[in-house]
C-alpha cells in the first residue's frame, strides 16, 4: 500500500486551516478594515476629544462577535472558513484595539488625561455591557432556531 506523498498528508493534518479559511479571513480583513478606514472618514476624531467613532467600533464589534460566537456555540457544523472569515477576519480588522491604545496614548501624552480616563472606562464598560447583550441576543436566536439542530 502507498503512502500519500509528504505535501498531501501535511495539507490534511488536522488542526490547520485549509485555504479556504486563509482566504475567507483575507477577504473578511479586508472588508473589515475598509469598512473601519470609511468610519473613520465619515466620524474623524480629534485629540483631546473622546474617540467616539473608535469606542462605537468597538462595542459594536463586542455586541455582533458575542451574538455569532454563541450562535456558533449552539450550532457547532458552522463552516470554519465562515467563522475565521467573519470572527477574526472582518470584525478582528473592523474592531481595533491598537486604535484604542493609541488615542489613549495621544491623550495621555497630550496631558488630556480626564479624557484618556474617560474614553478606557467606557472602553471596558460598554465593550463588557455590549458582549453581555450580545450573548444574550445570540442565545435568544440559538433557542428560537432549535438551538444545536
Amino acid at each position: 500500500m502507498k503512502s500519500a506523498p509528504a505535501e498531501s498528508r501535511a495539507l490534511k493534518r488536522p488542526g490547520l486551516p485549509g485555504w479556504q479559511a486563509w482566504t475567507a479571513v483575507a477577504v473578511g480583513g479586508l472588508v473589515g478594515t475598509e469598512l473601519r478606514y470609511g468610519a473613520g472618514l465619515l466620524f474623524p476624531e480629534t485629540s483631546g476629544a473622546v474617540p467616539w467613532t473608535t469606542l462605537a467600533i468597538n462595542v459594536v464589534g463586542s455586541f455582533v462577535l458575542a451574538t455569532l460566537t454563541t450562535v456558533w456555540i449552539a450550532r457547532p457544523k458552522t463552516a470554519f472558513w465562515l467563522r475565521a472569515g467573519i470572527g477574526p477576519g472582518l470584525l478582528g480588522s473592523f474592531t481595533t484595539f491598537s486604535a484604542l491604545v493609541v488615542a489613549i496614548d495621544r491623550d495621555f501624552r497630550g496631558g488630556a488625561h480626564a479624557v484618556w480616563l474617560v474614553y478606557l472606562g467606557l472602553s471596558l464598560v460598554l465593550g463588557l455591557a455590549a458582549a453581555a447583550a450580545g450573548w444574550k441576543t445570540g442565545k435568544a436566536i440559538a433557542d428560537r432556531r432549535g438551538g444545536a439542530s
